[in-house]
């Protein structure tokens, strides 16, 4: 109930800071936000974020079969058969 009331009261706080700053305030935020992205430092970033992701994404995937197993221990993907939960693939 505690974290309701904070969030509440920080909404309606920043909800009432926001209106006081006013359009001119929001249209130069935005501005700063469009030159950020412009820049080669944003894309910098986000390139290592997205390989920091796709890096755990496969680690996550390859945990993931070193503990299913497919009984073989050769550590390649089970054969899943019919069971539709456990498909790598889209079947079309």
């Amino acid at each position: 109930m505690r974290f309701r009331v904070g969030l509440v009261a920080g909404f309606g706080a920043g909800y009432y800071l926001g209106t006081m700053a006013g359009r001119e305030r929001y249209e130069q935020i935005n501005r700063m936000v469009k030159k950020v992205k412009r820049s080669e430092a944003y894309d910098t970033a986000s390139d290592k974020a997205k390989a920091v992701v796709d890096l755990g994404v496969e680690r996550a995937r390859d945990l993931v079969e070193s503990k299913i197993g497919n009984g073989n221990g050769n550590g390649e993907s089970p054969d899943v058969g019919a069971d539709p939960y456990l498909r790598t693939t889209p079947d079309h």
